[in-house]
């Protein structure tokens, strides 16, 4: 049995009728930061009032509905007046508080070392609302961590954390004095008057420096330098001026963050697709492994689909199938797709039908994502092929027909309109008969959003996976070709051949029909490319930052 948490109890009958706050701490960026009690609060929020910089972390946990009301109100009524009323968070969490709501407050970071959460508690407690502390990784320990950066050593190195924006004469004084780690929270445009401050408090212009900006995000980037040549370092780059010089950064001093060090330890940023836009032509529930295999390596997926699914024409044959499905007018059901299980589930639960339904029938599955999702409806297949994952993999692993154990010799196969007869062809040469439904049509998608497709079209996208030579034409029929810097990676062959018959250059062929070996080999083209830059001493940048017209080898 799991340990309980003392925080995961219903919530006591005193607080019957009344508001209770959570203080979350969201981490700093990365999503899969958040705590399992985090995660457990959001999904019984009825008000979710996050910084900005946290919403889209701590939304995806929350439950359909939820109030998420913006920080910073302004009253209408004053604004005609001439004289803006902001209402801020206090007021916010109180309000929704008092009306009886469950409110969950989520900042960046913990809340520990939030100064406004720490003043909103403390009115809390003033009200006499109830509420509780649900820790986050720290900014200031989790960015460093992200770096590949470790605050203290074997001899416990001394740690201080300063945020420059508060910091006073005496702080600085005392932080320049030691030779422990210095943690500092500031601006980009901010890190050289800061590393200024440090030098004329007493520490040594050469003292090793890392500056971690959107730490924990694919969008982290990390500059190393010394107290003294920072700034030369952020010119040299064209890192400032910037627009971007208000963000917030996490810099490092002390030898823990020297660039020999990080050279072994930035596992973070070393990842093998590391920023890299990945696009990936499936609708959400297709891609949604996929994209996260992606993440695993540090790429962002950007799922586009090409294709929308619509019923049948003529739904009546779909009913018959169903029915004899129910009626034991089948021995096999086989599902080539994700697709087919979510038809053939909607028309049970239509029929107020469940998982039951398929008592003494065989189920067969072609892949290992429609096994999951026959799972998820409660149906364990009985065929899954040990093998290729396709048509002619499950052929390969289904029996033959055989009267004297097949009472019923029978196989209904749902499946899409425009799939091929290689399973329908292969079934019957085993003795099977075949009921071939059409159990869903695929039309071509809409085109997506203005800037996506001009980010295919521009090479804003470091890599295209294609699973399918229809996912080629779709894409290009709906969005334009994906720009000569792109990386294009294909499932097979016959995707390749469509591929390059639409003019694109194929960079990486899977070695086996898979969507995760495909995923998987297009991370070791990012390894390879990698490393050859490095070892060529060049700066490891993406493809999509390459100038147009550079050619890239093929790799299988």
């Amino acid at each position: 049995m799991s340990p309980t948490s003392p925080t995961t109890s219903p919530v006591s009958p005193v607080f019957a009728g009344h508001g209770h706050v959570t203080f979350l701490g969201a981490g700093p960026g990365d999503p899969g930061l958040l705590t399992l009690r985090a995660v457990e609060a959001l999904g019984g929020a009825d008000v979710l009032i996050a910084e900005p910089e946290v919403l889209d972390v701590v939304r995806c946990h929350a439950r359909a509905g939820v109030s998420t009301p913006e920080l910073t109100v302004v009253d209408e009524a004053s604004t005609a007046a001439g004289v803006p009323v902001l209402r801020d968070a206090a007021n916010l969490v109180m309000e929704a508080a008092r009306g009886g709501r469950r409110v969950v407050r989520a900042v960046t970071g913990d809340p520990g070392l939030d100064g406004n959460a720490g003043a909103e508690m403390l009115a809390c407690a003033a009200a006499g609302i109830p509420f509780e502390v649900v820790p986050g990784v720290a900014t200031v320990v989790g960015v460093p961590a992200y770096a590949g950066v470790p605050l203290r050593d074997e001899q416990g190195t001394d740690v201080r954390f300063v945020d420059a924006r508060t910091a006073d004469d005496r702080c600085w004084a005392e932080v320049g004095a030691s030779d422990g780690t210095v943690v500092v929270s500031t601006s980009l445009d901010a890190v050289a008057a800061a590393a200024g401050e440090l030098v004329a408090a007493g520490r040594k212009p050469d003292t090793p420096l890392t500056v971690t900006i959107a730490g924990t995000t694919t969008r982290q980037r990390t500059w190393n330098a010394t107290l003294g040549t920072i700034a030369q370092v952020f010119k040299q780059g064209k890192v400032l001026p910037s627009p971007e010089g208000h963000r917030p950064v996490i810099a490092v001093v002390g030898e823990r963050s020297a660039p020999a060090q990080r050279d072994q330890l930035s596992w973070f940023e070393s990842k093998p697709l590391f920023g890299w836009r990945v696009l990936v032509p499936r609708t959400k529930e297709q891609a949604a492994s996929l994209s996260d295999q992606l993440r695993s390596y540090g790429a962002v997926p950007h799922e586009v689909p090409t294709i929308a699914v619509e019923p049948p024409r003529t739904p009546q044959q779909m009913e018959r199938a169903v029915k004899g499905l129910v009626t034991g007018r089948y021995e096999w059901i086989a599902f080539t797709s994700v697709n087919a299980v979510k038809a053939v589930r909607e028309k049970f639960e239509e029929y107020g039908l469940d998982a039951r339904a398929f008592a003494g029938i065989k189920v067969a599955a072609v892949g290992e994502q429609t096994a999951a999702a026959l799972v998820d409806f409660g149906v364990k297949p009985d065929l899954v092929p040990s093998g290729e994952q396709s048509a002619a993999g499950l052929l390969e692993d289904w029996p033959p027909y055989d009267p004297v154990f097949d009472p019923i010799d029978r196989v209904f196969l749902p499946r899409a309109d425009i799939a091929t007869e290689t399973l329908v062809a292969g079934l019957i040469e085993l003795g099977w008969e075949v009921d071939d439904v059409t159990a869903y049509r695929t039309v071509r998608a809409s085109p997506p959003p203005a800037d996506t497709r001009e980010a295919i079209k521009g090479g804003g996208f470091d890599a295209v996976l294609f699973t399918s030579s229809s996912t080629v034409r779709n894409l290009v029929g709906i969005a334009g070709k994906p720009h000569n810097v792109t990386v294009i990676a294909c499932i097979g062959p016959a995707t390749a051949k469509t591929a390059e018959e639409h003019g694109l250059r194929v960079d990486v062929l899977s070695p086996e029909p898979s969507v995760h070996k495909l995923a998987e080999a297009l991370a070791e083209f990012g390894l390879r490319r990698r490393a050859a830059a490095l070892e060529a001493g060049d700066p490891v940048t993406r493809p999509s930052e390459r100038r147009p017209g550079a050619r890239r080898r093929r790799t299988t």
